[in-house]
């Protein structure tokens, strides 16, 4: 059996009495097992982490960048291999794990014009001879805990901006599918970058408590569920810690009558569907605008579902493969099974299936609900799965309020010829992220990335400058250098004023 180790100071470390089976949700068999450690393991990294990040904070920002650009060159001569192991532990198709490294990549060039970034402010003459600098400075150490979802995305998200802004980082990544992000740290350090600077520690709840109590950590970025977001915003927040805590999501398509429903079906199968819903920005909820709308969208959809293929990972004509546990599957099952219950019309079926070859694997249908209740719980939580719900609105208002109202506030998008009908929308909608005819609207690596509501707790969002706030400390220097006069000595009593 395949054992998964920590990468610590540039070294594998095996260390942990616990395991955490890994499988390949194409066959349902378990391919390996990951230890889990503890704060005992974590104190090494924060030791190792401790020892590197002054020198490392040390060093001008240009020579911090080669090291993103190094970091960049190795990824990309090793994709494909990078997105096999990807796909074999999380389960989504070839051609979805590339994206998912390519979007984490996107960041990392980003990280690559950190010296432009950082150059600070400098106001001369904002007194009688006196000058005003600001500049940024890292907080220290920081942590990343990341989703099975993206394994190579938002690892690089955090870790990359941390990194670059001279902080040293210790990624606790998801039990699932935990060996790509230990392959990142050896790619960083075949990079250049410095022992110690970045760690990766697995484990289960126990390490994230560590991450948590550990004084010597200054920030943590987690990505996952609403609960356990909150959970660890309120609990680092408590310790002094600065927390940045993306939670769940139920994304909103509004379409409205004018739009193009050709397109809007495209659209919709890949982000409902693509990578088996297992996405925070998926869009597991359509509100047709009008009757007709909503039963010629219907119409449409049901032929486009029909060709959905559902294949193994490596099946380069699948259009998803696997969800990546059986007790994810058994949980989507269920959600559907409570749809049923509470009264919504289940058009498409998606239980019960399996694949000729693979019927141990981790397959779930595409499934459709149709006439889904704002009061339903199915409709209130996030399923995280191959399930499209249709909630029908009347009117735009109607379907303006459903995502605002709604606990979740992530993304949510518009489908519309009509440009005060999108611009309206966009103002008045109350979610973070909004498209306009684009399904996922996931913002490119120089802005940032965040929702509202439960979907976000703490303030500032990830990468583009907001990660670049996130992971550093404003210093603003007030500086006067006296030409020999002396002063009022009574002045000094007085608090100073630019009067």
């Amino acid at each position: 059996m395949r054992i998964i180790d920590h990468h610590i100071a540039g070294q594998t470390i095996s260390h942990g009495s616990r395991t955490s089976p890994v499988y390949d949700p194409n066959s349902g068999q378990v391919q390996a097992e990951v230890r889990l450690a503890g704060a005992d393991l974590l104190e090494q990294a924060v030791a190792a982490a401790r020892a590197a990040q002054p020198a490392w904070a040390a060093t001008n920002p240009q020579r911090r960048a080669r090291v993103m650009f190094k970091f960049k060159a190795l990824v990309e001569a090793e994709i494909d291999d990078l997105a096999r192991v990807l796909s074999s532990e999380h389960g989504k198709v070839l051609a979805d794990s590339k994206g998912d490294i390519q979007r984490g990549l996107e960041v990392i060039e980003f990280c690559c014009g950190i010296p432009h970034v950082m150059k600070g402010e400098y106001s001369h003459g904002a007194g009688p001879g006196i000058d005003i600098m600001a500049f940024r400075q890292p907080i220290g150490i920081g942590a990343g805990i990341t989703p099975f979802n993206f394994p190579a995305m938002i690892p690089m998200w955090m870790a990359g901006v941390a990194i670059v802004t001279g902080n040293a980082f210790i990624l606790k990544p998801s039990e699932r599918d935990p060996t790509l992000p230990v392959m990142l740290g050896d790619l960083f350090r075949r990079a250049g970058l410095p022992d110690g600077i970045f760690s990766v520690v697995n484990g289960d709840k126990e390490m994230v408590d560590a991450i948590i109590e550990h004084p010597d950590i200054a920030a943590i970025s987690f990505v996952g569920s609403s609960d356990v977001a909150e959970y660890i915003h309120a609990n680092g927040c408590a310790r002094g810690k600065r927390v940045q805590a993306m939670g769940g999501a139920k994304n909103h398509a509004v379409v409205m009558p004018d739009a193009d429903l050709d397109q809007v079906v495209r659209d919709l199968a890949g982000a409902a569907f693509g990578s088996a819903g297992e996405r925070c920005m998926a869009l597991p909820v359509v509100v047709p605008v009008g009757e007709a709308t909503a039963d010629a969208l219907r119409a449409k959809l049901l032929p486009a579902i029909a060709k959905l293929r559902i294949g193994t990972s490596t099946d380069p004509e699948a259009d998803y493969g696997p969800v990546v546990t059986a007790a994810h599957k058994a949980k989507i099952e269920s959600y559907i099974q409570m749809g049923v219950d509470e009264g919504a019309e289940l058009v498409v079926d998606g239980r019960g299936f399996t694949l000729q070859g693979h019927e141990n694997g981790f397959f779930v249908g595409p499934t459709l609900f149709d006439h889904v209740t704002p009061t339903m719980q199915s409709y209130r939580e996030e399923i995280f799965g191959p399930v499209l719900q249709i909630v029908r609105a009347a009117d735009f208002e109607a379907a303006l309020a459903l995502p605002s109202q709604h606990q979740y506030g992530n993304g949510v998008a518009i489908f519309t010829r009509n440009g005060h009908a999108a611009r309206e929308f966009a103002a008045r909608v109350n979610v973070g992220m909004v498209g306009v005819n684009v399904p996922i609207p996931v913002p490119v690596a120089y802005h940032s990335f965040g929702g509202w509501k439960r979907s976000a707790f703490g303030d500032i969002g990830q990468h583009g400058m907001e990660g670049v706030q996130f992971w550093t400390k404003r210093k603003t220097v007030t500086g006067r250098w006296p030409d020999g006069g002396v002063g009022d000595a009574g002045s000094a009593f007085v608090i100073p004023t630019m009067g």
